[in-house]
């Protein structure tokens, strides 16, 4: 097998880290693995094993996987995933799932592809990135215990309390859509996680990622609005508008933003820019 490196988060999946481990012993003799308190503490063991591993290993969610993803960006390392978050989404559209046998068959077989990223002033995103209305659910969500039914309740709750946030483009050809917005979106795959599809279109290898903006609707459309994104079939309409950029900038009135599921503060002005074919995952 090749030189492998799993990097598990302990935190996600409720804590329950052990039994992955348990059975990673039983079937790799000796694994070279590390439970990561800490994001320096990743940083800093893949750092260290950087010269003689060839395939890092993320357990964990979306924003562990971002955590990995950012030491091997623009490098022939290569990214694998065992999903242990709440939502998975990056994991979901790369197809990797809970299912160790199959991890390791992979391994084994060593293919790869290279798939692009993109930054939020400098900040990698793998996944999809927003700001509005789901950067302060993400913000609620995370002083719940997490899981599907919490993010419907924060999500209902946050939608009556929103008030739209404003957006401004520097670019002139983007000027038209200036004005107030429920949630801004930036993607790069199609769905947030728990196969929530915000963008259904969306490629993470064609140099682009789908700025997604969403205006206030009214409560009737909703149950619409959600049907759509978890059948894949959000599109275009009074509400919604898919713009496909490069690299844009932007200012918005708030600092409130999610990376890949994470909360994080980011000051405008805004930039946004794909990284093409950044980073190899196995496939």
């Amino acid at each position: 097998m090749e030189k492998v490196a799993f990097i598990i988060n302990p935190f996600s999946a409720k804590k329950n880290y052990q039994p992955f481990l348990n059975e990673l012993k039983a079937k790799v003799k000796d694994p070279l693995y590390y439970i990561s308190e800490s994001i320096p503490g990743t940083d800093q063991f893949i750092q260290d094993h950087f010269n003689d591993v060839d395939i890092f290993v993320a357990i964990g969610g979306d924003g562990t996987i971002s955590t990995v993803a950012r030491n091997l960006i623009d490098t022939e390392k290569i990214l694998a995933i065992f999903p242990a978050g709440s939502g998975n989404g990056f994991s979901n559209e790369t197809q990797f799932s809970k299912n160790l046998d199959e991890l390791l068959e992979k391994i084994k077989t060593r293919n790869s592809r290279k798939i692009d990223t993109f930054t939020v002033n400098d900040r990698l995103s793998i996944n999809v990135s927003g700001t509005g209305f789901d950067g302060k659910v993400v913000k609620e969500f995370e002083k719940t215990t997490r899981g599907f039914k919490n993010y419907i309740k924060v999500s209902i709750k946050t939608f009556f309390s929103y008030k739209p946030i404003k957006l401004k483009f520097f670019d002139e050809k983007y000027k038209q859509y200036n004005g107030k917005y429920l949630m801004i979106n930036i993607a790069n795959t199609r769905q947030f996680g728990n196969n929530a599809y915000i963008a259904p279109h969306a490629s993470k290898s064609d140099g682009l990622v789908d700025m997604v903006l969403v205006k206030k609707f009214p409560f009737f459309y909703s149950m619409l609005f959600a049907f759509r994104m978890f059948t894949k079939k959000l599109k275009q309409d009074d509400y919604i508008t898919y713009l496909p950029v490069s690299e844009v900038e932007f200012k918005v009135n708030t600092k409130n933003w999610h990376l890949d599921g994470e909360f994080n503060k980011i000051k405008s002005p805004v930039r946004v820019k794909v990284q093409p074919s950044s980073l190899r995952i196995l496939i």
